[in-house]
């Protein structure tokens, strides 16, 4: 039984392909769930779906079940881990533990098993034969919630696309209706086509349609995106575990009010803000979606074109939730995620890790904290902050500044008091890191330039001298 505090909703949403069903996803009354994590004991043989970690434990990964399954307000009636030493193809798991699952999922009262695992379409079936109930894997409880929290057009467009893929290949799972024949057209004979072919078909052309529709909206996100480098405001995107305090830390910077609360997946739809720096440049932050372990490969697809901030983002504020036990390795799945979608290694010296609710650690524990971030090489120490209480946050601001301004080139020089052209013109084009007065009727002005701005400052001021690039 899961330690998490339990809710009982009126309904989730469930996606249909029965007969006369919309492919739309329809309303059912699923509320009690019982979650088993069937994940790789000592002794396994053969592959795994879902290859075991090397840092994440068996319990942390069922807790995480669990949280998903509150996340679409399931109430979680009980759980169970199951350690595998082979998989089964008829069941994932065991004959054994089939029918020990099925008596305790009826004594809970429980009319959904979720297996935190992925299922192929026969296995799924067969156990919901076994269970007597509802069973949905891993990838489906996912989209349920993707499903749940999509807002903006592109994230439904994202989220139905992704489904249609899923639910293409488990048309076959418990409907009979699917191996009816449809007679022939006109005057023709013959047996026609089958229900499931109609249906097949029927989400074939619709996925072909959303796919239409999105490269319309990626067209529009590319043409923002021209309009902003226009501007142009450097983007820094904000990636994270899911839950890890990402939009509680975009709403601390900006000001903002994007919905953040103690859930999985409490973001999906991309949200852009800008954000001024300490010596007066502006930045775009944008929040993107949580990322999670074994994030099936469909969602990562049908969410590249969201990712694409990320991609193209002048730097990636990596968000660890630095309280949870599990930190590390929710870590290097963020850095999976990251590499499938084209982002690798070279992308670390443009990446700030930032080492989120820091409020929740005893005093000892976050000097500990910062012991090991003092430890790390300067240009890669983590930033140590609290979203909640805004510790740290001046100084992740500064520390984005000194990435972004790296190779800038610094310059002195002195500006008449007089000259509020000269002066105007400073403070709009480049950054003013100092300013003194020097002898009576002068500013002595340290001043940091942008490479496309260098050569209208030097044609302007070449009186400037250069100084010494600070190091990081």
């Amino acid at each position: 039984m899961t330690g998490k505090a339990n809710r009982r909703p009126d309904s989730i949403d469930q996606k249909g392909s029965g007969p006369g069903v919309d492919l739309k996803r329809a309303e059912t009354t699923h509320s009690r769930a019982y979650v088993v994590g069937p994940y790789p004991g000592p002794r396994m043989r053969g592959g795994s779906s879902r290859p075991p970690s090397a840092q994440r434990g068996a319990e942390a990964s069922l807790d995480e079940a669990c949280g998903l399954a509150l996340a679409i307000d399931l109430e979680v009636a009980g759980s169970q881990m199951v350690l595998l030493n082979t998989l089964r193809p008829a069941t994932y798991i065991g004959a054994g533990k089939v029918e020990e699952i099925a008596a305790e999922a009826k004594r809970v009262g429980a009319d959904l098993v979720v297996m935190d695992c992925a299922l192929s379409p026969v296995q799924q079936r067969n156990l919901e034969k076994a269970f007597q109930v509802k069973v949905i894997d891993r990838t489906g409880l996912i989209l349920e919630i993707f499903g749940k929290r999509a807002r903006t057009k592109e994230g439904r467009l994202q989220v139905e696309l992704a489904h249609l893929s899923y639910q293409r290949s488990r048309l076959v799972r418990s409907w009979t209706h699917l191996e009816r024949q449809r007679g022939g057209f006109g005057f023709m004979g013959g047996p026609g086509e089958t229900q499931i072919e109609a249906d097949r078909r029927l989400i074939q052309e619709r996925i072909t349609r959303l796919k239409q529709e999105l490269e319309k909206v990626k067209r529009t996100r590319g043409l923002h995106r021209k309009q902003r480098e226009k501007v142009p405001y450097p983007v820094v995107a904000l990636v994270g575990y899911t839950n890890a305090g990402k939009s509680t830390l975009f709403n601390r910077m900006t000001d903002a009010s994007v919905m953040a609360r103690d859930m999985l997946f409490a973001t999906l739809d991309p949200t852009m803000r800008a954000v001024t720096l300490p010596h007066g440049e502006k930045i775009m932050l944008s929040d993107t979606v949580g990322f999670i372990s074994n994030l099936p490969t469909m969602l990562v697809s049908a969410f590249r074109a969201t990712l694409e901030e990320v991609i193209e983002a002048e730097i990636i504020l990596h968000v660890r939730d630095i309280s949870d036990p599990e930190c590390e390795a929710q870590g290097a799945d963020v850095d999976d995620v990251l590499r499938e979608i084209g982002i690798g290694p070279e992308a670390a010296n443009r990446t700030i890790e930032v080492w989120n609710k820091a409020d929740l650690l005893d005093p000892e524990t976050l000097g500990a904290a910062k012991a090991r971030a003092s430890n790390r090489p300067s240009g890669q120490r983590p930033c140590l902050v609290s979203a909640i209480t805004g510790e740290g946050i001046d100084n992740l601001l500064s520390r984005i500044e000194t990435v972004l301004t790296r190779g800038r080139r610094v310059f002195n020089l002195n500006v008449s008091m007089s000259d509020g052209a000269a002066l105007a013109w400073l403070h709009e084009h480049a950054e003013v890191l100092a300013r003194h007065v020097s002898g009576a009727d002068h500013y002595s002005i340290d001043i940091r330039v942008a490479p496309e701005l260098l050569d209208r400052f030097v044609q302007r001021f070449p009186q400037a001298r250069s100084l010494p690039l600070a190091a990081e």
